[in-house]
């Protein structure tokens, strides 16, 4: 049910959806000045559109705390006045994006929807538009009760709105650039905007939301090759301060078993360093118990991330050691399910 009273504030980060092309074709950031020149569909849509843009807008492969942290800073300083945020994005960097703010924005009792395109806004074949006006629907629908029907961080692209956390970039060219391949899809739009309600994340609307600054980046990922080096491993769990590393490994959590690679994960976890094993494949979970070669990591202290993304580890990751928890804390909230991002 859409509200026709309802605000929804569109913050603009950069990316390809906020370009248009000039009169001799060349490409200029979007200005929102002439939003709706651009887009006048939605001159249509009743319910109020405030917008706001970063000082510079950015391409996303810039996308860093620091920006996650003034996301964070618009939202919190217009949440009482909006029914819902929509954040354009460039695509490289999203999924991370929605990883970080689903932690960030806790006890959110409003949609936090990011999208962006394929294509420049500017474009006649542009995927911009439709994503654009669909994820501002999305942004103000509530159900009978007054209350928002998609209370979480979500990406919508392609006509599918998606828990932001269980997200990843699948394709560089196809209007279908991501996907969630371990959590179903949590609405898809065609005729009618249908909302699989059962798989939309309960919020009590008696808590009040708190707005999360705290992270700490001394993390990094590793991704098991074969012919990976003692020298590249031994380098990395002697970077300085480093707190904890993303293990992407084979299949089920499966790695290396020859006695250098062991023996340099043990160095790594008896410094203190965290390391959570996730899967490189899309879809899938880790499953240390299935085969011996994970039996042995899970012996020497890795932890399992289960069915978590590489992007959704990473954010929570820095979000747990900004915090301050100490490694047993850390490790222990590694294994809950703390916005969704892991089937526990």
């Amino acid at each position: 049910m859409l509200d026709f009273n309802a605000s929804v504030l569109l913050i603009y980060t950069g990316g390809t959806i906020g370009m248009t092309e000039d009169s001799t074709g060349a490409l200029r950031s979007f200005d929102f000045n002439y939003l709706k020149e651009n887009v006048p569909e939605i001159n249509r849509l009743n319910f109020n559109i405030d917008s706001i843009h970063f000082d510079t807008p950015i391409d996303s492969s810039d996308m860093n705390p620091d920006k996650w942290k003034l996301l964070v800073k618009i939202i919190e300083e217009n949440y009482e006045k909006q029914d819902g945020f929509v954040i354009l994005h460039g695509t490289d960097t999203m999924a991370y994006s929605a990883s970080a703010l689903s932690f960030m924005l806790e006890n959110l009792n409003k949609p936090v929807i990011l999208t962006g395109s394929q294509l420049p806004i500017g474009k006649i074949r542009t995927d911009g538009k439709e994503n654009l006006i669909t994820a501002l629907e999305i942004a103000v629908d509530k159900n009978e009760k007054g209350e928002a029907l998609v209370p979480e961080v979500c990406i919508f692209f392609q006509n599918l709105l998606m828990r932001g956390n269980r997200t990843i970039k699948i394709n560089a060219d196809n209007f279908k650039a991501f996907n969630t391949f371990n959590y179903p899809i949590l609405a898809e739009a065609g005729t009618y905007i249908r909302y699989r309600h059962e798989l939309i994340l309960s919020r009590p609307y008696n808590l009040k939301p708190k707005f999360h600054y705290l992270l700490d980046p001394n993390v990094t990922v590793i991704r098991i090759f074969p012919g990976i080096s003692a020298e590249i491993l031994r380098a990395t769990i002697n970077i300085p301060h480093l707190k904890g590393i993303i293990l992407e490994t084979y299949g089920a959590g499966n790695a290396p078993t020859e006695k250098w690679f062991l023996d340099i994960i043990k160095e790594g976890i008896d410094k203190g360093i965290i390391i959570v094993n996730v899967t490189q494949c899309a879809s899938g979970s880790v499953e240390m118990n299935r085969y011996q070669a994970g039996k042995t990591l899970k012996n020497l202290g890795v932890l399992s991330g289960n069915d978590i993304t590489t992007e959704a580890a990473v954010a929570k990751l820095m979000f747990l050691f900004g915090h301050g928890l100490n490694r047993e804390e850390v490790k222990y909230n590694m294994q809950l399910s703390l916005a969704g991002e892991i089937t526990v």
